[in-house]
């Protein structure tokens, strides 16, 4: 019994070593992401992660975009944008920066923060993120609508609790209010629909960092991570959705999955609804509000309850 136990867990660690190898192998990484810049702010506290979901419609055909209701946008937007911290100790924060944050974009004034991806991509975008929060980035990761879609079947789904009923042609989504299981093409729909609340961009951010700590949760969880009829389509599918930057590692991948798995503060930049003449609506960061927050995490301090409060 022993040299049997013995032998599993040999053959365990050989099918994690191969596993890690093959993981990392398959990683598309864009090594400009996160390069120095003149005036680039030193390491701060813990771990800071931007995560990008964007409306990249690549990889789907036409009956995927009809079926999923994305439209035929060509190019590429930011949709999603969601800064997560791992202190060294403590509860991570997920903070969702919303796309119509109006803030100031190296070499081109101010305007909503999504317009930093569609002047310069993703370094232009990790720049203007590291420059507005005083944060500096350590890893970046982008998904578009179609790994969205596959990640989340990888993973058999997901639950989510709808707080009221949904309906929206647009993106493809009727559903009922309850907690209920999703597929990738109607949690998709969940995570884009703008039909709910008086600042739809803002309720939309929280359905992201709901169904985000949701499906990460899971990923990460022991009955995906052991079983291997979930744990290698997740993985290919993975591999093939995301593009994190040069330094990121399957290791990094499994301490951010590990960090959602516990129990995370979820919040949001606070903001004031503006309009900006040339720009159109946009929302303005609560300056005081904002470096409160920030300060905190770059310093490795807790987020002071009433700013997470006033953040959503």
């Amino acid at each position: 019994m022993v040299r049997l136990l013995a032998g599993l867990l040999v053959l365990l660690l050989v099918a994690s070593i191969v596993g890690y190898f093959w993981i990392n192998g398959r990683l598309a990484a864009n090594d400009k992401v996160l390069a120095d810049y003149e005036g680039r702010r030193d390491d701060t506290a813990g771990t800071n992660w931007l995560l990008v979901g964007s409306d990249s419609r690549k990889g789907l055909s036409r009956a995927d975009r009809n079926r999923l209701a994305t439209g035929r946008a060509a190019g590429q937007r930011t949709d999603t944008m969601m800064l997560l911290h791992i202190p060294d100790d403590g509860r991570p924060v997920l903070v969702s920066l919303p796309r119509d944050s109006y803030v100031p974009i190296h070499n081109k004034g101010r305007n909503k923060l999504n317009a930093a991806y569609a002047f310069g991509g993703a370094p232009l975008l990790a720049r203007t993120v590291e420059e507005v929060t005083g944060l500096r980035i350590d890893h970046y990761m982008e998904v578009g609508f179609a790994g969205f879609v596959d990640i989340v079947d990888a993973v058999g789904g997901v639950n989510i609790c709808v707080k009221q009923p949904l309906k929206d042609p647009k993106a493809g989504i009727n559903l009922k209010k309850g907690c209920q299981d999703m597929d990738g093409g109607t949690a998709l729909g969940y995570v884009r629909t703008r039909v709910t609340g008086g600042l739809p961009d803002l309720d939309r951010a929280q359905r992201q960092r709901q169904f985000f700590a949701a499906v990460v949760k899971k990923a990460s969880s022991p009955g995906t991570l052991i079983n291997p009829f979930r744990m290698v389509p997740l993985a290919t599918s993975a591999t093939d959705a995301v593009v994190v930057d040069g330094g990121t590692s399957a290791f990094n991948l499994l301490s951010l999955g590990l960090a959602m798995g516990g129990n995370p503060i979820t919040t949001s930049v606070p903001v004031t609804p503006a309009n900006v003449p040339g720009v159109g609506s946009v929302l303005q960061w609560q300056r005081e509000s904002a470096l409160r927050m920030f300060n905190a995490l770059a310093e490795g301090k807790p987020v002071p309850k009433d700013v997470l409060n006033s953040g959503g």
